[in-house]
């Protein structure tokens, strides 16, 4: 498996548009209102992409018909925005948007929540965000990619909570999706790669309620937690500089996790 490195000094592109996606996510939450549509939100990701120089990645990647993917409640991901998605009280969502800038990708995702939700709802935000930030601290030169899966995994079910298997993170950089695929839950195969510096990557846990099962509906794009149960999702892009992890995708507000 071939994966691509980079010197700091050749990302500043790819820095750029990480940045353009964090701060459509900072700025998205003003979108994030009961009665609203999931496509509202997405025409707001597209126009603040599209206005800061950048171009959405998803918008007909492979087919998929939006500028950016959201996934409500019991879907996991790659949920397709649609006018006739209403945004109910109690809701939680996954925002997924993705810049690209000179040809370099900035792939980030958040969960917000519509009002007042529930406190499994809440933990299970919380929990997610957890996976996401003690997974990144295991990230370093020569450690081994199961390490993400085997932290993931270790959080996930002291919480009782499961972790998506069929979906995960990925190398980005001049491609959307590129090698290596990172792994949310433990699998020994990733045990023979090693992290190296000048890799960037996404890390982005899928964490359900209920059991770890996923199916992908008809529309070829959408996939839900078979059990219905609600799933949520964090997402960064990662830069390893030198001997540490730098996340490319902060939040220029600090708002990341509300």
């Amino acid at each position: 498996m071939i994966i691509k490195t980079y010197k700091n000094n050749e990302i500043n592109a790819c820095r750029e548009a990480s940045k353009i996606s964090s701060i459509v996510l900072d700025e998205v939450i003003q979108t994030i209102q009961e009665g609203n549509s999931t496509d509202e939100i997405n025409e707001f990701c597209f126009k603040r992409i599209k206005e800061m120089g950048a171009t959405p990645a998803p918008l007909f990647y492979r087919g998929f018909p939006k500028a950016s993917c959201i996934s409500l409640n019991h879907v996991i991901c790659h949920g397709i925005p649609n006018k006739n998605k209403i945004l109910k009280k109690g809701d939680i969502l996954n925002v997924d948007v993705t810049s690209i800038v000179d040809g370099w990708h900035g792939d980030t995702s958040r969960m917000f929540k519509v009002g007042d939700i529930s406190v499994k709802a809440s933990n299970l935000m919380k929990v997610t965000h957890e996976c996401l930030i003690e997974a990144i601290k295991v990230v370093k030169p020569g450690e081994k990619l199961s390490k993400i899966g085997q932290k993931i995994d270790e959080i996930a079910n002291l919480n009782n909570f499961s972790v998506v298997q069929d979906f995960c993170g990925h190398g980005v950089g001049k491609k959307f999706h590129e090698n290596p695929s990172i792994v949310h839950y433990y699998d020994p195969h990733y045990n023979s790669t090693n992290f190296v510096s000048g890799m960037i990557f996404t890390i982005e846990p899928m964490i359900n309620i209920g059991k770890y099962n996923s199916k992908v509906l008809p529309d070829g794009w959408t996939a839900v937690t078979r059990d219905k149960t609600l799933s949520a999702q964090y997402e960064h892009t990662i830069y390893i500089n030198d001997d540490k992890a730098e996340i490319l995708t902060e939040s220029p507000k600090g708002v990341f996790y509300t």
